[in-house]
């Protein structure tokens, strides 16, 4: 790779200290050069184990910073379209965390600016990047498992924080946008194609999305995935063909869930494909210096957000109750 990217990392959340800022300091083509936070001590805190970062208290501040190239924007998603828009206009790269927007109309005018500004611009759907998914795209194109019929999915864990972000509407909370997007994204990485009609069962919670259940067309096959914020920790997904089916043990938080395997079913018999150790948000860091350095192409662009957004938009207005909880 020719050159690297200098990062600013634009919030001190959770996700950004454990998992993205290692990530970055790990990557080929990265380099972190700036924190940016709004609460004293956060932002020194991230910054600590990566030597001398410059420590910014002002988002403006790390996107008028001429030594930084990239952001990473891990914010509270009500502010993801916002600031992905302000950093692209002030010349940077931008990864934000997902969703990246709370309606698919939104992604199509940060498209619009992401091409007027010349920079490159994602969303942070690193299971994309994780070889375990590039396989099962090729065993199912492949005819492994011969024609693929159905989809089935499932994702969940216990928050009942209500201080949590998750648990609060105001700032874009919800199952369906913090873990629903997952079983859309890697069924349409997977097999290339959208759905349809869609129909939609979610519990409601102080205006929130605490669980959903989902049933979904696409033009080859079914889908139904349930994700919830009440029940335990929990996930799967099984891609079943009339000849066969694949299981994805640890599909989504790979590695940290447990072992990362495929279970692949034919008429042969039952093997499994070990996929340990691949570190998906560095993967995930790497994939974008090149793209943003040499033009490469990217595994999940803006437009393939845009139709992750406008499933789970679809989901929402499935739901019989949805208008009400939204009035």
């Amino acid at each position: 790779m020719t050159g690297h990217l200098n990062w600013g990392i634009l919030s001190a959340a959770k996700i950004a200290r454990e998992f993205v800022a290692p990530a970055l300091e790990a990557a080929e083509g990265c380099r972190i050069a700036a924190v940016a936070s709004r609460t004293p001590g956060k932002a020194e805190a991230l910054a600590a184990p990566y030597g001398d970062l410059r420590i910014h208290h002002d988002y403006e501040a790390l996107l008028a910073d001429p030594g930084v190239d990239a952001v990473y924007i891990g914010l509270p998603n009500s502010a993801h379209v916002e600031w992905t828009e302000k950093a692209l206009r002030a010349g940077k790269h931008v990864l934000c965390e997902k969703p990246l927007a709370m309606k698919h109309e939104e992604i199509a005018r940060l498209i619009r600016a992401r091409d007027e500004s010349g920079r490159f611009a994602a969303e942070g759907y690193m299971v994309t990047h994780h070889p375990q998914w590039t396989r099962v795209k090729a065993l199912i194109a492949a005819g492994e498992i011969g024609t693929l019929r159905h989809v089935q999915s499932g994702f969940s864990f216990v928050n009942t924080d209500r201080g949590n972000i998750r648990n609060d509407r105001s700032q874009g909370g919800g199952a369906l946008r913090d873990i629903g997007v997952y079983p859309s994204i890697v069924t349409r990485f997977v097999t290339g194609e959208e759905p349809g009609e869609v129909s939609a069962r979610l519990d409601w919670e102080d205006g929130i999305d605490a669980s959903a259940r989902v049933w979904a067309e696409f033009p080859s096959f079914t889908m139904d995935f349930f994700v919830s914020m009440r029940r335990a920790k929990y996930q799967q997904m099984l891609f079943h063909g009339d000849r066969g089916w694949i299981r994805a043990t640890a599909p989504f938080n790979a590695d940290v869930y447990g072992p990362v395997m495929l279970e692949i079913s034919t008429e042969a018999g039952i093997r499994t494909e070990d996929f340990n150790g691949h570190a998906q948000y560095r993967l995930q860091a790497e994939a974008f210096a090149r793209s943003a350095l040499e033009g490469a192409a990217y595994p999940c662009p803006l437009e393939m957000s845009f139709g992750n957004q406008r499933m789970i938009d679809a989901i929402y207005m499935a739901d019989e109750s949805w208008r009400e909880e939204m009035a």
